[in-house]
């Protein structure tokens, strides 16, 4: 109900196909835009809910505020579709955009659970042979599904989002694959290699470890990264329309900009 009262106030036209078994929204903003380049976004959702409507207004929102042509990944879940099904649709999206884009031109936005399979995919697509993009917009992303981190104890019931873990979800997501696997948990790969990436928390988010620790990961890969904590900011921020949310809003606007400019 919230994404189909945003729609109404986004500049951007959407239409869905099907490549392989992966269903994607492609959005355009309304007007002149610059048609070399695209942004992939992959919706947030603990990895089991978050697509259909809500992954259609996602990326007309993202092809409104980043004037761009998006394409947005209604990835399979489970029950239906565990592990890989969801990881293969971001795979199939990212080569169909590359039969018309090249991938410097190319940014991956992931929020949360798209996070992870942003992360993932560009693991994968490495190991494939296939090219980096040219940034990737990692916003509280949960690239650990082991829960290791430290911020899972500190910051439970703390973050009003995420009150409490989510292994009960990410073992559903699994289905019965090793959670430590890097495409499962990408902050255990090797990151060598991977585009400029922007990384956004918060300290109340249950999420703080996940983002701080990736981070530290692509700094010893070497890979050029900003991150972006927010104080007193929950996981998936304070839902829009604050100073703070605005204020990351024109950050990610900027960073993602920048491959284009």
């Amino acid at each position: 109900a919230a994404a189909k009262d945003l729609a109404g106030s986004l500049q951007s036209t959407v239409e869905t196909i099907v490549v392989e078994q992966a269903t994607i929204h492609v959005a355009t903003p309304h007007g002149q835009f610059d048609a070399r380049g695209a942004l992939i976004d992959l919706h947030g959702g603990a990895l089991v809910f978050g697509g259909g409507e809500a992954c259609r207004v996602s990326a007309r929102r993202q092809a409104h505020q980043h004037v761009v042509r998006c394409y947005g990944v209604d990835y399979r879940m489970p029950p239906e579709h565990p592990y890989p099904a969801a990881l293969d649709d971001c795979l199939a999206t990212y080569r169909h955009v590359l039969t018309d884009h090249s991938p410097d031109k190319v940014v991956i936005l992931g929020r949360s659970a798209g996070g992870n399979l942003a992360t993932a995919m560009l693991l994968r697509a490495r190991d494939e042979g296939m090219p980096m993009p040219g940034r990737l917009v990692l916003l509280s992303p949960q690239v650990d599904l082991t829960e290791s981190g430290d911020s899972f104890q500190t910051n439970q019931m703390i973050d009003l989002v995420l009150p409490r873990p989510l292994r009960s979800n990410n073992l559903l997501y699994a289905g019965g694959a090793d959670l430590s696997n890097p495409y499962l948990s990408p902050l255990f790969g090797d990151l060598a290699g991977f585009p400029p990436t922007f990384l956004q928390t918060g300290t109340r988010d249950l999420f703080l470890s996940n983002t701080v620790r990736m981070h530290r990961a692509l700094r010893k890969a070497g890979v050029e990264t900003e991150l972006h904590v927010f104080e007193a900011m929950p996981h998936g921020g304070f839902m829009g329309g604050t100073p703070e949310d605005q204020e990351l809003e024109a950050e990610i606007h900027r960073f993602v900009m920048a491959n284009w400019n």
